[in-house]
């Protein structure tokens, strides 16, 4: 049992250490006693002592993506700002500490949910003020980085793949990294090690020269990151808090990438320096995808709450919801030639429609801008692509298999088996003769789109101890 105070520490542990019952101190992982200092006389930590108590009891009202009161206890940073009422504490003076007035007495203001803090808990943080309130967070202290290269003994689960538009290389998701493959060998190139656990999305740019990445570690913060493919360092890697981010594209031009996130927001930053040149709020729910409209001017997204919008990207402006609003989006990419968009649905669901304005609907709610439905998927679709020529659409999702459809009719071409549980990834090759699929089982499949017939089956990963059957 960790001994490290977390959500699930018993107050009895803090308890005890007011009452000066031990005299111990944490030093990195391992609990040592304090030479020459009882618990009573040693400094409170707002790391070690402080921070348990706001997470079981505080962050989950006061988090940077739900500031009730304008108040931040997730880190000392954020709770050092000042709220709606004003500074949260005083360092010296735990009378004159808002924070204390809050929690202290018969019934405290704060927590407004859940039990109040302990007696103990309390004369612990009004300590901590006291003592001048101040900040012993280590400097990596919320750090997911990893110190060497991850070791797998079994393929993790592919979130996203990717094949740039020269068709020299495949990109593929692991764990903390995205494995880079010459695309005419599967020969591994590179691994590009990140600080984000989970990778969500990965795309490159128009010119194939910079690989973007949309990850990040849930609950905690998004990233977006940039590689250079030609020497595989990492350009750029920018940070938000609060949850991964998701649906990574870049503009037409590269010098944009566009975003979604738990948080409901829409983001364009510049490719160049991370800056922010559009945030659009318009969704109710996470927004999963994004795609450029060709002139780039424009941005569709899709999120959980149904709708595919249409922005306006010089100024954020919301121009219309392209589709009637049926089931959660969870998948959705763009024609290479026409102004059309596919999704995939949280039903089954797989239409395309056009990008542009729905003002010929009428009070009857028409789906005008409806080009093609297909035949009902057997659950959630996780994945849509286009061929590069856009004539066909292959989908995947539950039930172990992909189908490849005709995009002039809507037929089915080919039936793409063998895959041990579902698909969350698809990408043709440059050329359209080939199409990649990942997902749970961690394997990647090549197959001819043209009739179903599998080409190549691989583990993009180094896997160590048990060998891993690469079968179909």
């Amino acid at each position: 049992m960790s001994l490290l105070p977390s959500l699930a520490q018993p107050r009895s542990f803090q308890d005890t250490r007011l009452r000066g019952l031990v005299g111990m101190v944490f030093v990195g992982w391992s609990l040592v006693a304090a030479p020459g200092l009882s618990a009573a006389e040693a400094p409170v930590s707002w790391f070690r002592e402080v921070t348990p108590i706001f997470k079981r009891s505080c962050n989950g009202c006061h988090n940077p993506n739900k500031l009730k009161g304008q108040v931040d206890t997730s880190t000392y940073a954020g709770f050092l700002k000042a709220g709606k009422h004003g500074p949260n504490f005083v360092p010296g003076d735990a009378e004159k500490s808002l924070l204390v007035e809050q929690i202290r007495g018969r019934e405290p203001e704060m927590p407004k949910e859940g039990d109040p803090l302990s007696a103990a808990e309390v004369a612990l943080i009004e300590r901590w003020v006291r003592e001048g309130a101040r900040d012993d967070t280590p400097a990596d202290a919320y750090s997911t980085r990893l110190q060497s290269a991850p070791l797998y003994a079994t393929p993790p689960v592919t979130t996203a793949m990717a094949v740039s538009p020269d068709g020299r290389w495949l990109a593929v998701s692991g764990y903390h990294e995205v494995f880079l493959f010459d695309a005419a060998t599967l020969d591994l190139r590179a691994r590009l090690i990140g600080e984000s656990p989970r990778i969500e999305s990965i795309a490159f740019s128009p010119d194939s020269k910079r690989l973007g990445v949309g990850a990040g570690a849930p609950a905690r913060f998004g990233e977006v990151q940039v590689w250079e493919t030609g020497t595989t360092n990492q350009l750029q890697a920018w940070k938000w808090p609060g949850d991964s981010l998701f649906g990574v594209s870049w503009s037409p031009d590269g010098t944009r990438l566009a975003f979604g996130g738990a948080d409901k927001s829409v983001r364009v930053i510049g490719a160049g320096d991370g800056k922010e040149l559009m945030k659009f709020d318009n969704h109710s729910d996470w927004v999963l995808r994004t795609a450029w409209v060709t002139d780039g001017k424009r941005l569709l997204s899709a999120s959980r709450d149904r709708a595919m919008k249409l922005i306006q990207v010089s100024d954020g402006q919301f121009i219309d919801d392209v589709n009637k609003l049926l089931e959660p989006v969870v998948s959705m990419t763009r024609h290479p030639r026409e102004e059309w968009a596919a999704y995939g649905g949280s039903e089954g669901g797989v239409r395309i429609y056009r990008t542009k304005e729905n003002q010929e609907r009428t009070a009857g709610n028409n789906d005008v801008n409806l080009v093609r439905e297909f035949e009902r998927q057997p659950g959630p679709v996780q994945a849509v692509a286009f061929s590069p020529d856009g004539s066909l659409l292959a989908v995947g999702g539950q039930g172990g298999e992909v189908r490849i459809y005709k995009t002039a009719d809507g037929s089915r071409a080919a039936t793409l088996g063998g895959h041990a549980g579902a698909v969350f990834a698809l990408a043709f090759s440059s050329d359209g003769r080939r199409i990649y699929t990942g997902g749970f089982d961690g394997l990647i499949r090549g197959f001819d789109p043209a009739n179903g017939h599998l080409e190549v089956v691989f583990v993009p990963v180094p896997v160590t101890g048990a060998k891993v059957a690469a079968g179909s």
